[in-house]
């Protein structure tokens, strides 16, 4: 049987990762899922609990961590997700100047 501690782990690092998923829940890829059950069962059998319950607990920090890196990056910087194009033009609002208007392959 699983510990209580190892259960909680458990649920914490497969809520972390529901939260920090980018698909929509029902295309969520469940090999993540399934890879940390596995290492939970073959965890029971071990020798070393407190060092693995170490490492899950870092594992359930990283996936927090990054899950509010990502946060903070769309939140403080919104032109992460820009292309080259938009991300100059956005700069150059952003001083006050406008992009010049360039001709299309269409208008020559």
């Amino acid at each position: 049987m699983a510990t209580v501690q190892q259960r909680a782990l458990y649920r914490s690092i497969l809520r972390e990762v529901v939260k920090g998923a980018v698909s929509p829940r029902p295309s969520k890829n469940k090999a993540i899922s399934s890879t940390f059950r596995v290492m939970f069962e073959k965890s029971r059998s071990g020798k070393s609990k407190e060092g693995f319950e170490a490492d899950m607990e870092n594992a359930v920090t990283f996936l927090r961590s990054q899950r509010t890196y990502k946060e903070l990056l769309e939140r403080y910087n919104p032109l992460a997700d820009l292309t080259a194009e938009e991300r100059i033009e956005a700069t150059a609002r952003r001083v006050g100047l406008n992009m010049p208007v360039t001709k299309s392959d269409e208008e020559q």
